[in-house]
């Protein structure tokens, strides 16, 4: 299998803040749609906040974000650069780094909750919550030729891409049970259509609904992307040397929740439902995880989560990160002023 990430530069519009010093009331670790919508809601609460952004944003290769209203059509760098710049607007921090480690630390004499974040420059922060919303990286199947065309002409999701890829000579590679209705989504968008099996299994039924959707369904198995002389995607070869020309792969592949560093923190995972997505961490309602103090949103949780959803998600745990740090703040004040009255 292979990992298909890609890591922006930091460049204009994506400079790092020096960290709060001190106790910040969070630390979000994530620059993505997720982590800048909570951080926006926690500095438009006066909260300290510092994003941890590792600069390797899933949908880098992609070209814009599509399905997000006011945005649809918008380089996802643009959407980045302009969530950063409204953090800062109301004085949150963006740091470049990468965790290399979160954990809990030795409570506040109130007991308020504390956590170490240190970065693998050495830095360290100490934050009262934590916000995880590293997303997800995506999987591919080792075929040759098909990590290079990711996000352009190999594509996974139809809301996302299809528009862009209507009416082409498309043809999804199977990866899992789910592959099925996957072909039945893309079927929407273009008349030529081929399913190839690659290993896995479909039942009579499925053929049946396929036959009857005019989809082509290929047993042989894929050994290699195909492309033309200026290096566009032109098909794939099969095992038995047959090229099957195609503009657009369509491919769901596995998808494995961002946990390096974030081993201290406890946080439980799951398999996700469908046996070719992968794993994720287990979250509730409004991000909340069994781990106190500890939120998670987006794609890291909910893999489906397009940029929409995991920008209203980040939202959700910013919300409810601030109501119970004002619920701590006023047990605080409580305790303080009982200790008052005592001595």
């Amino acid at each position: 299998m292979t990992q298909v990430t890609q890591r922006l530069p930091f460049g204009e519009g994506f400079a790092s803040d020096a960290p709060d010093e001190g106790t910040v009331d969070a630390v979000v670790i994530g620059g993505g749609a997720a982590g800048l919508n909570g951080a926006l809601i926690l500095a438009r609460s006066r909260r300290s906040v510092v994003v941890i952004d590792s600069g390797s944003p899933r949908n880098a290769p992609a070209e814009a974000v599509h399905g997000f209203i006011v945005f649809d059509g918008t380089p996802p760098a643009e959407i980045l650069r302009r969530g950063r710049e409204q953090v800062r607007q109301y004085g949150g921090r963006v740091v470049q780094g990468e965790v290399v480690s979160a954990e809990p630390a030795v409570p506040a004499a109130d007991g308020d909750l504390r956590f170490t974040v240190t970065l693998a420059d050495g830095r360290s922060i100490t934050a009262r919550r934590i916000l995880v919303a590293t997303g997800l990286t995506d999987v591919l199947p080792d075929v040759p030729g098909l990590a290079q065309h990711w996000g352009h002409s190999v594509v996974h999701c139809p809301y996302c891409h299809g528009w862009e890829v209507r009416d082409e000579p498309i043809g999804v590679l199977a990866t899992g049970p789910a592959s099925v209705g996957h072909a039945l989504l893309f079927r929407q968008l273009t008349e030529d259509l081929t399913y190839f099996t690659h290993g896995t299994d479909l039942d009579e039924d499925s053929r049946a609904r396929f036959a009857a959707r005019g989809i082509r369904v290929v047993d042989t198995p894929v050994a290699e992307v195909v492309d033309d002389e200026d290096g566009a995607l032109a098909g794939v070869r099969l095992a038995d040397g047959q090229v099957v020309p195609r503009r657009v792969l369509a491919v769901g592949p596995q998808m494995q929740a961002r946990t390096r560093g974030l081993e201290g923190l406890g946080l439980p995972v799951r398999d996700l439902p469908n046996p070719n997505v992968g794993r994720g961490f287990v979250s509730g309602l409004a991000g909340i995880t069994e781990v106190p103090g500890v939120w998670v949103a987006g794609n890291a949780t909910d893999p489906a989560a397009q940029v929409g959803a995991s920008a209203a998600a980040g939202a959700l745990a910013g919300a409810d990160i601030n109501k119970m740090l004002a619920i701590a703040d006023a047990d605080a004040a409580l305790q303080g002023t009982a200790e008052v009255s005592v001595g």
